[in-house]
């Protein structure tokens, strides 16, 4: 049997960048290996923060498999779920399409008039603490962690989402003194998180603005995170400190996040960028 060679896009959303691999005609299962060796940075390497690969669906267009680049399998990425919704609206020329994940159903549609790239449906944010998962029982709204001394704590009190992933969101005063890489990595194996977290640290800039960045679990500091800008909007607002819609200001470029009161349903708007296509080797 010949060895199939398959192609691959490099895409990015607002930096947090991918390899996309489409296996709707030929099947492709990477090991845990394969996909630590291709998502590697380094001389020649093509190197990314999470890997895709694009499976047939009997309930959507398709179905999009996600890995971190350290081989775990994952549920959900918001990132490249807009990248593969715009693959697909591209490719149909069509308002909108539903993507099968892990986690569940995802549509996407091209945005409302004055926003640019594409809107991702996240579905509906899982707020019980049985769903983040946490290790105890706790208010998700602000859960009893702190971080520092116990008379005088650098960070407390963070909000936890389950976004088809585990985010805890601390609010900071200013996102440039924020102690991310050195809390992050601390958080993400906490023993209240069984299942791990991505580690979110939000700056409220007024009430429809937060500056973010991420701690992503098993990815590190990356330059946006989609499922991160979710649970931090849905955190702001069960704690009043923004309306159901803001701005999500990221390293890598901004993201419109909407709660949709009507449903409960998490919309995500931003751009999305192809930056080279070729052949796996």
């Amino acid at each position: 049997m010949g060895t199939m060679t398959h192609r691959f896009l490099k895409m990015n959303g607002l930096g947090n960048d991918f390899i996309v691999v489409d296996a709707r005609r030929s099947p492709y299962r990477p090991t845990p290996d394969q996909v630590r060796a291709l998502s590697a940075r380094g001389d020649g390497a093509i190197g990314c923060d999470q890997f895709i690969v694009l499976e047939p669906s009997s309930r959507a267009d398709l179905f999009m498999r996600i890995w971190n680049a350290d081989g775990t399998e994952v549920q959900a990425c918001g990132n490249a779920t807009r990248c593969v919704g715009q693959l697909l609206l591209d490719e149909t020329g069509a308002a909108s399409a539903t993507i099968e994940t892990a986690a569940g159903l995802l549509g996407a549609s091209r945005p409302s008039a004055g926003q640019t790239g594409v809107t991702v449906d996240m579905g509906a944010p899982r707020l019980d603490w049985t769903q983040i998962p946490l290790s105890q029982e706790m208010d998700t709204t602000g859960i009893e962690l702190q971080v520092g001394p116990i008379d005088a704590p650098i960070l407390h009190t963070p909000g936890c989402v389950n976004m088809g992933n585990p985010h805890v969101v601390f609010f900071v005063p200013d996102i440039e003194t924020a102690p991310v890489r050195e809390v992050g990595p601390m958080i993400e194996h906490h023993f209240l998180f069984p299942e791990g977290v991505n580690v979110g640290f939000a700056q409220i800039l007024s009430p429809d603005r937060i500056r973010l960045q991420v701690w992503e679990r098993g990815a590190g500091l990356t330059k946006a995170c989609g499922t991160g800008a979710c649970a931090a909007l849905v955190a702001a607002h069960r704690r009043g400190l923004t309306g159901r819609e803001a701005t999500l200001v990221l390293d890598g470029g901004e993201l419109h996040i909407a709660w949709r009161a009507s449903d409960d349903h998490v919309l995500m708007t931003g751009a999305v960028a192809l930056d080279y296509e070729g052949q796996l080797p």
